[in-house]
């Protein structure tokens, strides 16, 4: 019988851990409570959501929004274009990533002005172009109202190209030595070694292109002023901060006399939140231990 001994903690490392539970508490009502208050309105009564009387929990409990919301087809437009962009995006970062960091990874005996490549990549985080010269690059390629504007200018997110660089370095060379013994490129080492013994690393990318992709909307704003290709968030900040009455139907009318634009907006959004909401927990395994693995050297 193996006896284990309670390591008697200090009164300091009480309040410690006293006031880290309070402060995770505060942060965590602070994610929830706004989320939980968009259900209950996007659920209730356009009496109560009018009057302000509904806050964590629903009042006059009727799914109105969501079925307006399910017979209208500019958002499940723009909500298509959001899934493309997300796929498409993700899909060209990963590959930019992989085939970036990759090399970047070596000593400089493998890769001559390795830190000079680095350095030319990194200072992107800290300096930007602009606006305007972003716009009008944009304008003159041709790529305003296209699909490209929205994940051509992004497709090599910097801070992620990091990560990776940092966990390729852990792994060992032996590895790729005894890979190229064996007759293979660097490509091919890439994909048959690397690539499979970074799976917690991509997964953790992929959710932060993810989520970037998701959320993003002010691009679409200044680069999308067409209907086609705008993307969901795009379209939920126009729905938020303005309604258009003109585009409403006659059908509509019968159906909006029954709910509030509140609570409408409300279940735009909830709907929005559900596809990374559905993902996450399938990547969630790997996220912790990819962002440890990628932000120390070995």
């Amino acid at each position: 019988m193996i006896l284990v001994r309670r390591i008697k903690e200090s009164f300091c490392r009480k309040v410690f851990h006293f006031i880290n539970f309070i402060i995770m508490i505060f942060l965590v009502l602070i994610c929830i409570i706004p989320m939980l208050n968009a259900i209950a309105l996007s659920v209730s009564d356009k009496y109560y959501v009018a009057a302000g009387m509904v806050s964590l929990y629903p009042r006059g409990f009727n799914l109105t929004s969501y079925i307006y919301l399910f017979q209208r087809e500019p958002f499940w437009h723009a909500f298509m274009v959001s899934i493309i962009r997300v796929i498409t995006g993700t899909s060209l970062n990963l590959v930019m990533i992989l085939l970036t960091s990759y090399p970047l990874s070596k000593e400089h005996t493998k890769l001559r002005f390795r830190t000079a490549y680095v350095w030319f990549i990194f200072i992107t985080m800290l300096i930007g172009g602009g606006l305007i010269p972003n716009y009008l690059l944009i304008t003159r390629l041709g790529l305003r109202n296209t699909l490209f504007a929205l994940i051509l200018p992004g497709a090599l997110p910097v801070f992620n190209v990091v990560l990776m660089i940092n966990f390729f370095r852990q792994i060992p060379n032996e590895l790729e030595e005894a890979s190229l013994i064996d007759g293979a490129g660097y490509l091919a080492t890439l994909v048959r070694i690397y690539i499979p013994c970074s799976k917690a690393a991509i997964a953790t990318i992929s959710l932060f292109c993810m989520v970037n992709h998701w959320n993003s909307w002010f691009d679409g704003l200044i680069y999308v002023s067409s209907s086609e290709w705008r993307p969901l968030q795009t379209y939920l900040r126009m729905v938020v901060l303005q309604f258009d009455m003109s585009r409403v139907s006659i059908n509509d009318l019968e159906i909006l006399q029954l709910l509030s634009d509140r609570a409408l907006r409300s279940a735009q959004i909830i709907i929005a939140m559900i596809p990374i909401l559905a993902v996450y927990p399938f990547l969630q395994k790997y996220f912790i231990k990819g962002i440890v693995l990628g932000s120390v050297k070995g």
